[in-house]
This record gives C-alpha cells, structure tokens and sequence, in this order.
C-alpha cells in the first residue's frame, strides 16, 4: 500500500448525534419568501419536539389566536405541514413545481382548529437517477422552489446527493490517488447517477471540470442547510467502493473485483472496479469519507444510502459471501458513525430477481443483525412490491415508494387506486413499514399524483379521489375555473389517472420520440418501463381537452394563471402526441401495399411530419417544455467558457437522446419538448420517410437505415442550441388556426 495519509485532524472529530432544531427559522423565512405580505400574519410554536429516533408521528394543531395563525407542532415537519394544511384547506392556496406560487390574498381565520397526523415516520423523497434526468442542472432557485414545495408536503427524508463529487475525490486523493487517476473515472453532468452507482466510468466527451464538482460542492452545501433548516433530514452519500481503474497501485488488495457490464456500454465506461467491504481498506475509506462530509456538511443525518449492486451482478452468489459484504458494509458505517443506518434501494430485488432468489435475499439483508441499522426503499411499491415475496424484507424497516415515471417521460398517467388504498393496507400488515415515499426517476407533469401520494401519507383512510381532484383543481388555478374544467379533471381522473389496465403500469411515452422503424414501436405488457401504449382509449383524452379549450375561449383570464396554461399545453400535447399513432400506422400499412408508389408514401409520410410541426408550436407556448431551457440551465454553470459550454450541452443533449456515445440506451429520456420535438425527432421522421419511399419491404435493410440515422443523432448530440430561447406563440391561437387542432376538436 502506498501513498496513504493519516486522517490527521479529521480523525480527532468526534460528532454525536444530528440534534433536532427547536428554531421555527426556517419555516418563517419560508413564508417570507412565498407569502411576504402575511408573514406577519403567522405565528409558529414548537412544543415538545420529538427525537428522531423515537417512534412518533409528526403531527399540528392550526388555530386563530387574536389576529394571528397559530401552528404549533412537535417537529417542524409539523409545523410545515400544518401551515400547507391551512393554506390549502382555509386559505385556498398551494405551491406548485408548475410554475405556480403562494397566491393567497388574505389570512382568513379558523373557525375550527385543525388538527392532523401523519401515518409513517417518514416521508421519503426522490430517487438517485432523479437528481441526473430531473435535476441534473438545476441551479439555487431550482432547487428553492423544490424544498419548499417539499416541507408544505411534509416531506421529511429527502436525498442529498448534491455536491458528492468533492468528497468522493477527497477521499481518492487521501487514498494516494492522483488527480490524474481519478478524472478518467467521474462521469458527466447528466450521467453522474449511474457513476454513483457503479454502472458506468468516465466521459465520452471529455473530462468532468473541477468547476462544476466546487460549483455543486457549494450548492450541495446550501441543499442541505436548507433541508434542515426547514426540519428534514437529509439522507446522506457514503462510500460504496467504485474505485478508478488505477486503484491498484494504490492497494493491490485481493478484494478488487470488476463489477459486471451495463446496458451495452463498451467495457472502457462500464466494469466498474469495486473495494469489496470486507477490504479492511475500505473501511478506512469509509472512515474517511463519512467524518470529511460530517466536517463540510455538518453533523445534519446518520442516515446514509449506498448501492453496491444496482442493475449489477454481484461477485458471487454465495449466501456466505453476500452476508460478509452486507455486515462489512454496515460496520464500516458505524465505524465513522455510531448511529448510522443503512438506506438501500430494493431495486435489486426485482430488476435482477432471477438471482437474488429469497434466500440470497434473506441472506444479504441478514448480514445487517440489528434490523434498525437499515431502511430498505421499495422502490416500485404500486407496480412491482418486493415486500411481499421478502417477507416484509425480512424484518428491516422499509419505506413503500411510488416510482410512477421512467427516465422523464411526459405521457399522461396515475394510477390513484395504487396510490391510497393500496399503501395503506400494506401499512396494515406490515409493522416494519416506516414509511412512505416518492421514487420517479425523472419528475415531468402528472402533478396531481404526487399531491395524492404525498397527503395520503397523512391520512389514516384511503383518500376519496373525487372530492380531493375537485378541490385540487379549485386552489390550482386561484378558485377561478368554471364547472367545465372540473368536469374534464372529473374525466381525467376516472379515465386517464385511474389506470386498472395491467398492460400499462408507468408513464407511457410516445412513438414520435422513438427511433423510427416499420415495425417494435408499440410497446406494453407488465413490467415494460416505456410502454408507448396509452392506459386509456385516447378518444377519451378528447373530451376533457374540448372542455379545457371551450373554457379558456370563453374566460380569457385563465390563460393568465400559470397551472392552467401548463395544463391546457399539457393535455394538448398529449392530443396532438395521441394523433400520431394512427398516422404512424398508416404510413407502414401504405408502404406494405403492393404496387405502393414513393408518392403514396411520401404523402402518408407528410401527416406524420405536420403532426410534429403542429405539436412543436405548442409547446413554445410554455416555459415548461422548452428544450432551450434544460440547455441554458446546462451551460450558464460554465460561466463563459466556451470549451466547458460545449462539453456541458453535449451532456445535456446526449442524455434526453442518444443516452451513451452510440445510443447505448437510445431515447430512454425522450421528451416532448419545443426545439426537441421541431429540430430532432421531425428530422428522424423526415429522414425514415424518406428511406421508406425508395424501399419496398423486400429491399428494406434496418442496419443501413440506423446507420444514416446515427450519424443524424451523432451530429445533432455535437451541435449548440440556436434556435428560441424563450416562449413563442399563442396557444389558443395555434388551437384555433391549426387544421390538425381544429380537425381534432370538431
């Protein structure tokens, strides 16, 4: 071993357990942000705060005391849900991610106190890859909005991954490794997800700049300040044992081992090197790791997440070996930190059941001998429960998650039914469940099902769908809709978030955000992550959409509330997306026609690239589907450099398309965004109509197809955004003007 350096002044660190706040700080400047003209209306008081590690629920009493709002609270997760259950209750507001903010005018009195509790300990937040599909360049304001919109939810466990770059390297260079070394393993912006896991290894565009890993250091820093100051516990990185390739010369230790390929990436960006826990090594890595975040971060969470076999394989499937890795993990844990507990995704369980049978299963989790030293995350809970083939995992404390959406997708989606009745009665027959939690992969739309899930969380009985949509819909949009955008929220949820159809079990997307070709486009059958088949007959969607348009001809104003503008867009580019399955399918049938003629299918061909100019308009109508604004949010942490610009929009537009440097996993985050859709998948069609009407199904060759078209995606993945930056267009304009539109609505 060579060029290892004593933990010197870190080692003499001492931290005790993360203290829980007495301060209603955070939660007054929280109100002075989103309601400044009634902060002085409120008056917050902390009574008793419960230790985290007891067993009671969060719980407030809202009240009128003279001229002032009274929440009080044991905790501030109580006191931030008390007030959201005032403002929405009372006040008639809400906070959206849509855009939508606080919009309450006056403070009305309690007439009655209100009182509520929540029916788990914790409510959980976000999943690793969310912070790479989602939040891979969200910048302060991004991620303030975010962490408010949590608190009112009552979300108090959110994952912090912000910032772990800097102490991973850290902790590499402590280890004796150079700077050198460590840069060919990190990976870029919008793919570090997958290099925490230790699916993936290094850039396929270059080297990830020192600048964004101190720029996310800092930012990461204000994350989790802000998280505890509005009562949360952050959940924490640790080291899970993915070292560079040249980690051997550091400590050529026999318990190196290459973890298995993924997802097709050539062996140079996958097989990642794995520390096995066991190394005692490692557990001194750890040591380090742990006690060097403590010092930057502060002593905020003994609450940490690794995943050593994401989508992986492990060494071996030996329950003896399965067990040491478990228990060296949790030791070493509680080495750096007494009171650590382990959270762990269960992903494992059910992406790769085959081998992680009940016994490997029970083996591994039984490695960890105290069963309060470990959190497991159900992740796909509504769709896929590993529980119960676990038997409740085996006595661990365990959190049911709702996943609902894959990589990003925006098709319209819910499954209410999974989201209310479902969780409550496992939390009937399961006591080790602790929890409740929100897993997406990517958050896009469908907002309704995340306010569902998270406030069932504080209900003892399944909530009423109906009423809570109504009374949904009244504060989205001010308290200003008419009766007939109730009545097409009514469809809505019966029709299009009420999914009983087993085929279709997550967000679906489109086809025009695939790959063309003649035939594999339709995609469905349980466990499918991207079914591009709807959940509901999509003339259903029709109606509904006719009520939102009729609405907002005939009140203007509506059009001037965020929420509604964004829904309006939303439900219109799910119409317009609709549209384009039968003209897909029309197109391949004239082709196979015997005597087809390039004119027929050129002709049939035209529908499909008029459907996506139409759908293009619409979205620049909102800033809520704009590709020019996941690019600017990438290249302004460039700060003018124009080499680092181009590596960072190369990140930003690989991932949403090509998602490796061959397409890899082509389209896995496809998006229907403006600019995307008018500059990329309208040119893919135009491209496969064109090869379609000088080939016949007896000439037909997909590998000369592909190949012409990745070198279109390969280019386009190299090129930099000059087209709008902002909004363009009027929406009920383009609704009223449009033939494909107006064709749709008669």
């Amino acid at each position: 071993m060579v060029g290892i350096r004593s933990f010197g002044a870190l080692a003499l660190l001492s931290f005790a357990s993360a203290a829980v706040s007495s301060s209603t700080a955070g939660i007054e400047a929280l109100v002075a942000r989103r309601l400044p003209h009634l902060a002085h209306k409120f008056h917050f008081e902390l009574s008793s705060p419960c230790a985290q590690n007891a067993s009671c629920f969060d719980s407030y009493t809202v009240s009128s005391v003279g001229d002032k709002i009274k929440v009080s609270a044991e905790t501030l997760s109580g006191l931030n849900r008390g007030l959201y259950a005032y403002l929405t209750e009372i006040a008639g507001g809400d906070i959206y991610w849509t855009g939508s903010y606080l919009d309450v005018d006056c403070a009305p009195p309690v007439d009655q106190k209100l009182t509520g509790s929540s029916v788990v300990k914790w409510r959980y937040y976000f999943n690793t890859v969310t912070f790479s599909y989602t939040a891979a360049f969200w910048h302060w304001e991004d991620w303030e909005l975010q962490l408010d919109w949590l608190a009112l939810r009552g979300v108090n466990l959110p994952l912090a991954w912000v910032g772990f770059e800097k102490t991973l390297i850290d902790t590499y260079r402590w280890a004796g490794l150079t700077d050198a070394q460590i840069s060919t393993f990190l990976s870029g912006p919008a793919f570090q997800a997958w290099n925490r896991f230790g699916n993936i290894q290094g850039s396929w565009n270059g080297t990830l700049p020192m600048s964004w890993v101190n720029d996310q250091f800092i930012l990461g820093k204000k994350i989790v300040d802000r998280m505890v100051e509005l009562g949360m516990t952050p959940v924490m990185p640790a080291f899970a044992g993915f070292v560079p390739r040249a980690f051997p010369e550091v400590d050529n230790s026999p318990n190196l081992v290459n973890s298995s390929d993924w997802s097709g990436f050539p062996t140079i960006l996958t097989n990642d090197t794995l520390l096995e826990p066991q190394d005692a090594f490692f557990t001194k890595m750890q040591q380090y790791f742990v006690t060097k975040q403590k010092e930057d971060f502060g002593n905020v969470s003994s609450i940490y997440t690794i995943d050593q076999f994401n989508e992986l394989t492990p060494a071996s499937g030996n329950t003896t070996y399965l067990a040491t890795v478990s228990n060296s993990t949790i030791e070493s844990l509680k080495a750096a930190d007494p009171n650590a507990v382990w959270m762990m995704q269960g992903w494992l369980f059910f992406s790769a059941s085959t081998f992680w049978t009940a016994e490997r299963i029970q083996a591994f989790l039984g490695g960890v001998s105290n069963n309060e030293d470990m959190l497991i995350l159900d992740l796909f809970s509504e769709v896929q429960p590993q529980w119960q083939r676990t038997q409740s995992y085996f006595g661990k404390n365990w959190i049911w998650c709702f996943l609902h959406d894959y990589g990003g997708n925006m098709g319209l989606y819910g499954s209410m039914q999974n989201e209310t009745v479902v969780p409550m009665e496992a939390l009937a027959a399961n006591p080790n469940m602790v929890g409740m939690g929100v897993t997406m992969e990517g958050q896009e739309g469908n907002e309704v099902t995340y306010d569902l899930f998270l406030d069932q969380a504080w209900s003892k009985a399944p909530i009423d769908t109906a009423s809570y949509v109504q009374k949904w819909v009244q504060r989205r949009y001010s308290g200003k809709a008419p009766q007939s955008v109730f009545q097409a929220w009514d469809i809505l949820r019966t029709a299009v978030y009420s999914n009983e159809n087993a085929n279709v079990s997550v967000v679906p997307k489109s086809i025009l955000g695939l790959a063309p070709a003649i035939s594999g486009l339709f995609r469905f059958g349980a466990g499918n992550h991207h079914p591009t088949v709807p959940s509901y007959d999509p003339q259903v969607l029709i109606g509904p959409w006719r009520l939102l348009v009729q609405a907002a001809f005939a009140h203007p104003h509506l059009l001037k509330i965020e929420t509604f503008h964004h829904d309006l867009t939303d439900v219109t580019r799910q119409v317009v997306a609709n549209a384009f399955i039968p003209a897909y399918v029309n197109l391949i049938s004239t082709w196979n026609q015997t005597g087809a003629t390039s004119a027929s299918i050129r002709k049939a061909g035209q529908k499909l690239t008029d459907i996506l100019t139409t759908l293009d308009k619409v979205l620049y109508t909102s800033p809520d589907f704009l590709l020019s604004r996941w690019i600017s949010k990438a290249v302004a942490w460039a700060k003018g450099s124009h080499e680092i610009k181009t590596y960072y929009e190369y990140n930003a537009r690989n991932q949403i398309t090509l998602w490796g440097p061959e397409g890899q996993i082509n389209d896995y985050a496809s998006k229907d965004w403006a600019g995307l859709v008018g500059q990329y998948y309208k040119e893919r069609w135009e491209l496969f109509v064109k090869y379609l009407a000088t080939t016949t199904p007896e000439t037909y060759n997909a590998t000369v197809f592909g190949d012409t078209l990745l070198q279109f995606e390969q280019a386009w993945n190299g090129q930099r955004w000059s087209g709008p930056a902002c909004t363009k267009g009027n929406l009920l304009h383009i609704i009223e003007t449009d033939p494909l539109l107006q064709s749709l609505l008669a």
